[in-house]
């Protein structure tokens, strides 16, 4: 067997083309999407992913703000500045790029951004719902992931999904996102026993632990799908994630790849959520011509 290989540059294309599309229905309406990310210190792995925020939102017709803060700053002048943006009516979504520096609690910036432009997902309240199933906004990875799911036409209801990471980032949503969609979902972790037993009968496999290469053809079985959601750069400077792309390429029915798998959905994901908070703005509820995971 020969996995198909899930195009996620492909499939981040389309709902591009599809966002753009209701940009100009806004845009029609006298209203641009605003997306304001925030950046503190000079971290360069966080300067490229901001920049690329920035080029997606204008690729599509929104507007993008990037408000860069010295590495000095403080968790006050932090949470200041995402007030003035909560403030902003041409702003619609807000981000701040993490990792933060050690003098700012990660988590009380994110709860002084509105729940109503948390377009990150992260926020008590967004997180809150995403348990209950009313979240506008679920966090980009994990969303992304179903949204790749969805177009392959995968159906999850009655089959068993296996989640490996617990993080509050994707694999704890994770789990919620497969619940929403009828799978039975089991969450594997740094203190699982015997992962292999757990993998070996998923019918889906998100990969996310940052480790690279770990899950191996023989923790998998035949026909399973595979998302892998792990970006590793190894000592030669290659790009692998955290499967072991050649051999379970083999057994699997289909895979993302890495890099050109999950990673271009994230920031897709990240502006859907923006129009659709535009859209809420705009009185158009969920968002024109969208379903969760059409």
């Amino acid at each position: 067997m020969s996995a198909k290989i899930i195009d996620g540059k492909a499939i981040s294309d389309f709902f591009r083309a599809e966002y753009k599309l209701r940009v100009d229905r806004l845009l029609a309406l006298g209203m641009r999407p605003g997306l304001a990310v925030i950046i503190v210190g000079d971290n360069a792995a966080s300067e490229v992913y901001v920049r690329n925020k920035a080029r997606a939102c204008e690729s599509i017709g929104m507007h993008s703000e990037v408000h860069a803060l010295p590495a000095a700053a403080t968790q006050a002048e932090l949470i200041a500045r995402v007030g003035r943006l909560n403030a902003d009516p041409a702003i619609h979504g807000i981000l701040v790029q993490l990792p933060l520096p050690a003098q700012i609690d990660d988590r009380a910036v994110i709860e002084a951004i509105l729940p109503e432009k948390d377009v990150d997902g992260f926020h008590y309240a967004n997180m809150g719902a995403l348990v209950i199933d009313e979240s506008a906004y679920p966090p980009c990875t994990p969303y992304g992931v179903m949204k790749m799911l969805a177009y392959e036409g995968v159906k999850l209801e009655g089959k068993h999904a296996v989640v490996v990471g617990r993080s509050n980032i994707v694999g704890k949503p994770q789990a919620m996102l497969l619940l929403k969609e009828g799978a039975t979902v089991t969450v594997c972790h740094s203190k699982t026993g015997d992962l292999a037993k757990f993998t070996r009968d998923a019918d889906v496999l998100v990969a996310a632990v940052g480790r690279p290469n770990m899950i191996t053809a023989d923790m998998v079985k035949p026909g399973v799908i595979v998302m892998d959601v792990g970006i590793n750069r190894l000592p030669d400077g290659k790009l692998v994630g955290d499967v072991d792309f050649d051999s379970v390429s083999r057994v699997a029915a289909m895979i993302t790849p890495v890099p050109g798998g999950v990673g271009p959905m994230t920031i897709t994901m990240l502006l859907g959520n923006t129009l659709r908070a535009a859209e809420r703005r705009a009185g158009l509820n969920k968002g024109v011509g969208e379903t969760m995971f059409a």
